[in-house]
């Protein structure tokens, strides 16, 4: 198996790129297009747990489209052969006290990178010293 194959993982990094920026800017066609539409997807999230894209395109439709801005740190995007990957962050909202973590397992089906399976939560902060 070839781990982080630099094409595959340069087609990973930018479709992780491409999410970042859909999420902040709440772009809903863009989410959809990059979670994989299987009843199978499923993401949890800080506060609910969705199984199955139309819970997922629901929360999204749903979602206020305020406070989005965020900044991400500790990234870790790896490939494992041509069409699997995973994607961990950081990420902390402007103003926020709190510390959000986001893993994402990522899969190449029909020839296009798409989230298979998400989680997202959230902790306290850690004191900065």
């Amino acid at each position: 198996m070839k781990l982080d194959h630099p094409v595959a993982l340069a087609e990973l990094k930018a479709a992780f790129a491409r999410y970042e920026t859909a999420l902040i800017n709440n772009d809903v066609s863009v989410l959809d297009e990059l979670f994989w539409h299987s009843a199978q997807t499923v993401r949890y999230g800080v506060a609910e747990n969705l199984y199955g894209i139309d819970a997922i395109r629901d929360f999204r439709n749903a979602r206020p489209a305020t406070n989005l801005a965020r900044t991400l740190q500790n990234t870790q995007i790896g490939t494992f052969g041509d069409d699997f990957g995973t994607a961990m962050t950081e990420f902390r909202r402007v103003g926020g006290n709190k510390l959000g973590r986001q893993s994402q397992t990522w899969c190449r089906i029909d020839g296009r990178w798409v989230i298979v399976a998400a989680h997202v939560s959230l902790i306290d902060a850690p004191a900065v010293s």
